[in-house]
């Protein structure tokens, strides 16, 4: 104690190991991942996702982990763990559901969905369900606007949702009940998305076939740069009717 009311406290020991058989099995994947870029450093966010996929965030462990693999501080791999949202610093549901609140899905209905499902949950922002299933977030554009407004599970798509919409699908992920994006591979749990963000084939029958498309919105560039006839407007320069004579 310095005044009465500041605890300086003591130095925070050096982070734990991981059991042996642990490590051996990380360090193998890592050794996979380190080969792939020429420069050890560079595969730092990846072997971020690798040791998050083992305790579904990433852990001082896992930083120091990090850090051995690749000849780095734990200061540097914090600073780079801290950075980027998509690294957990603590515990969290098997579904990470992100709620986009952005401005597009926001005035379509992304606010609205946001506070349904932290009323519907009983958890604010970044907060974890009781039974460990479902951390709740908003989150920023996720370039599919034309779908607005979009709901993520483990950055797998759910299009053109509603409060009630959303309400069942969180629902059913806490039951157990089968869920299936609008587009892209089928649902798997956070620690199965991070190990496959870590660059590991995913290895489920019909995931890397599966796609998705973007919306007509998206096309409509692509349509004028073929030559295609584009669709009508659908908002009228001033002056003009909907026949396209003046007013």
């Amino acid at each position: 104690m310095t005044d009465g009311q500041t605890s300086l406290g003591m130095p925070q020991l050096p982070a734990p190991d991981y059991p042996a058989e642990v490590r051996a099995r990380l360090e193998e994947d890592a050794r996979a991942i380190i080969a792939r870029y020429p420069g050890s450093r560079s595969a730092l966010l990846p072997m971020l996702h690798l040791v998050q996929s083992e305790e579904g965030h990433v852990t001082r462990t896992g930083m120091r982990f990090c850090a051995d693999m690749l000849d780095l501080t734990t200061a540097e791999v914090t600073a780079v763990a801290t950075f980027y949202s998509m690294y957990r610093r603590k515990p969290s549901g098997d579904y990470q559901v992100g709620v986009c609140t952005n401005t597009l899905c926001a005035v379509m209905g992304g606010d609205a969905i946001f506070e349904e499902l932290k009323e519907h949950l009983g958890v604010g922002n970044n907060e974890t369900t009781a039974d460990g299933k479902v951390t709740l977030e908003h989150i920023e554009c996720n370039a599919a606007c034309d779908y607005a407004p979009v709901v993520m599970v483990n950055w797998e798509f759910f299009d053109d949702q509603t409060p009630e919409s959303a309400k069942q699908l969180v629902d059913d992920l806490r039951a157990g009940r089968p869920v299936s994006p609008t587009r892209g591979a089928p649902l798997c749990t956070f620690k199965e998305t991070a190990r496959i963000l870590a660059g590991f084939p995913d290895e489920r029958e019909g995931a890397v076939a599966a796609t998705g498309g973007a919306g007509p919105a998206s096309l409509v560039g692509l349509r004028l740069a073929k030559g295609e006839t584009p669709h009508h407007k659908i908002v009228h320069p001033r002056g003009e009717s909907a026949s396209g004579e003046g007013e």
